[in-house]
């Protein structure tokens, strides 16, 4: 299976930096100050959170296309858990956050976050891998 498209980043360290290989993404990498970092600068779960919301918000416009619903005012929020493990290991947990027009919060939005859930590729690299909730808001 041929990739439709390849992004390709580096990272340098837990606190140091993430950039792209086309100079678009350049972050600066810092631990969040709950970790006892200076939270000077971004961390992988918020790029991971940003990227699945940007991911799902996208793949619900072409699941609602698809379905013939106007969800073109919809958001998603992504909040990303950095959890303990056993074993000194750590893994992750994900809640979206769905916001739906107004014409939506029924039966219908559901099936359609639903559907959504089935197609974006995020949902489908962490399913079995990590909890992932869905929420309509």
């Amino acid at each position: 299976m041929a990739p439709m498209y390849t992004a390709v980043a580096t990272s340098v360290g837990r606190d140091g930096r993430s950039y792209s290989d086309d100079g678009v993404l350049d972050l600066t990498l810092a631990r969040p100050k709950a970790m006892g970092g200076d939270g000077a600068g971004t961390n992988p779960e918020q790029l991971f959170a940003a990227g699945y919301s940007a991911c799902f918000a996208s793949a619900l416009q072409l699941v609602a296309q698809r379905m013939k619903l106007d969800a073109d005012d919809a958001s998603v929020t992504a909040e990303v858990g950095l959890n303990a493990l056993e074993g000194g290991r750590f893994g992750l947990s994900v809640v979206l956050r769905v916001e739906l027009p107004e014409h939506l919060h029924n039966e219908q939005g559901r099936q359609l976050i639903e559907a959504t859930h089935q197609v974006c590729p995020y949902s489908n690299a962490t399913r079995g891998n990590i909890p992932v909730e869905l929420v309509v808001e």
